[in-house]
């Protein structure tokens, strides 16, 4: 990827997450970036191309974290990575995040590939621990780490995520 391509990366994924998908030009977006609306074009194809080229970015990076967290053994610590999932959301990448919520309910568009595939892992560490209904708790677990990741979106930092960590995983070190 060239320097010119990440601007116009970087610019429009901050412009979308702030301003919506819709709502950004991409005028305003190669203004932003100091680069032409042509330099956007012959790059993306069109402003859907662009969308698409930034999501494909941040699914290699999910793809890698969740593919890491498969390779765990112990049932137990693999709950745990998951737990931890929204916490680590560094602030740098907020923006990522904020986009594909707003993609998520604006748009119905929703990729759940990813999500899938960490269920199976977390339904298959469940049954492995005895858990009655797997499927059921992988299920809770997803919804609370989406209300999560929504209270980090919103609040930043403004939240003990420690504590937070903490009565999540004595939730699931019971079994």
């Amino acid at each position: 990827m060239t320097i010119k391509q990440d601007q116009i990366i970087k610019t429009a994924l901050e412009l979308f997450a702030k301003e919506g998908f819709h709502a950004t030009s991409t005028g305003k977006i190669a203004r932003m970036a100091n680069v032409s609306e042509g330099l956007i074009f012959r790059h993306f194809v069109n402003k859907e191309g662009l969308l698409e080229a930034i999501l494909n970015q941040g699914q290699q990076t999910i793809q890698a974290i969740f593919e890491n967290i498969a390779k765990i053994e112990d049932p137990k610590k693999i709950i745990e990575a998951i737990i931890e999932l929204p916490f680590m959301i560094h602030p740098d990448e907020h923006n990522y995040w904020r986009l594909l919520y707003t993609l998520k309910w604006q748009q119905k568009k929703y990729d759940r590939v990813g999500v899938d595939f960490l269920m199976t892992v977390a339904t298959d560490a469940f049954e492995k621990l005895g858990y009655e209904n797997p499927t059921a708790e992988a299920e809770v677990l997803e919804m609370i780490l989406d209300g999560a990741a929504t209270v980090i979106l919103l609040k930043g930092n403004r939240y003990e995520s420690e504590v937070i960590i903490k009565a999540i995983k004595e939730k699931y070190s019971k079994q």
